[in-house]
């Protein structure tokens, strides 16, 4: 896999575990090729904007074109912070109150010739957003685009002047010789960014850990719609699952409880999740995948688990952690966004 592929100097510089992941995701017959040089990863202070890096679990290359400061709501550490959030209507999954710390995720560009390498694993269409008001059930997506947490980039750099491939590279960011990293943002980067703020920003993540599975939950209010008899809110879920284990599992079966705030309690069964049954192993521990909720009410929250396989044909559930859906000052997403876009309708 080319993401992976940097350089034989470069592969010394990730651990074992990195090695495995990206040689194991490369395709048959494919030779190494340089593609830059690494740095070393930030413990502290954050990556700027045109910062080129690898995703250090799906091996992809990609370009940051901004940050969000998340909170962070981890359920398997209590750490001080000046934020809590309860759980609610979760009795099955206790009463814990969480503490949120702040945490730094990117909004990046994902290399197009990565994405047939890494779309078993990890949707590269995962960003959407509502269509026009006449279709209320409508929706559409900007490949290449994803969000990634700070201590999943592996900075690198590259005097190519155009290093990522994505329609979106040259529009957003030009290069700069005199800047460190040398691509720096466009005007149409900002003004894309501030115009669709609401349905972009990144606010609140979840995460919980059961039986050495790492469930993380990131939800997106993406706006609201009228119906002949009723306004219907929407929002997108993100969820990454990973193996922290050395047993290879796979996803079976999902259960989800979905309350709104006009008081349906609604139940969800299913056998994987988007229409597949991961598997998650020690060489590749991570699926991430993205899915849809719409409710009649402006708010709500769901929570609920997976059921796993392990090789000996014993069945564990693992937790999805609950979260809130909270909808925002409606301003309907009419957009100002350049392509490419594909159509979910």
């Amino acid at each position: 896999m080319a993401a992976c592929v940097i350089s034989r100097t470069l592969s010394s510089t990730l651990n074992s575990d990195q090695q495995k992941r990206c040689l194991s995701s490369r395709p048959e017959g494919k030779v190494l090729e340089t593609v830059g040089v690494f740095e070393e990863p930030k413990q502290q202070g954050k990556y700027e904007t045109g910062q080129l890096f690898l995703h250090s679990v799906f091996g992809y290359r990609g370009i940051v074109l901004f940050r969000w400061n998340a909170r962070l709501y981890d359920r398997d550490v209590c750490p001080p912070a000046t934020e809590s959030k309860p759980v609610e209507a979760s009795g099955e999954q206790g009463s814990k109150e969480v503490k949120g710390k702040t945490h730094t995720y990117y909004q990046v560009l994902i290399d197009t010739r990565d994405c047939p390498h890494i779309s078993q694993r990890s949707q590269t269409e995962a960003v959407t957003f509502l269509a026009n008001q006449d279709d209320s059930r409508a929706l559409y997506a900007i490949p290449g685009l994803d969000y990634v947490s700070h201590e999943d980039i592996l900075p690198y750099n590259s005097t190519d002047h155009v290093p990522i491939q994505h329609e979106l590279f040259e529009r957003f960011l030009q290069f700069s010789a005199s800047k460190v990293p040398p691509f720096i943002p466009r005007d149409t980067l900002q003004a894309w960014q501030e115009k669709n703020q609401p349905w972009l920003e990144l606010s609140d993540v979840h995460r919980e850990t059961t039986e050495n599975i790492r469930v993380t939950v990131i939800p997106f209010y993406m706006g609201m719609r009228e119906t002949q008899n009723s306004n219907v809110y929407w929002w997108r879920y993100c969820i990454r699952l990973e193996n922290m284990g050395e047993e290879l599992v796979q996803l079976r079966e999902r259960h989800w409880r979905i309350f709104s705030l006009s008081g349906t309690l609604e139940t969800v069964r299913g056998r994987g999740v988007v229409g597949r049954e991961p598997v998650l192993s020690k060489e590749q521990p991570a699926f991430q995948y993205s899915s849809h909720v719409s409710l009649q009410a402006a708010s709500g929250h769901m929570w609920g688990s997976y059921r796993l396989e392990r090789p000996s044909g014993t069945f564990f559930d693992v937790r999805i952690p609950p979260f809130s859906l909270e909808s925002k000052k409606d301003d309907t997403p009419n957009g100002f966004l350049p392509g490419p876009f594909t159509s979910l309708a």
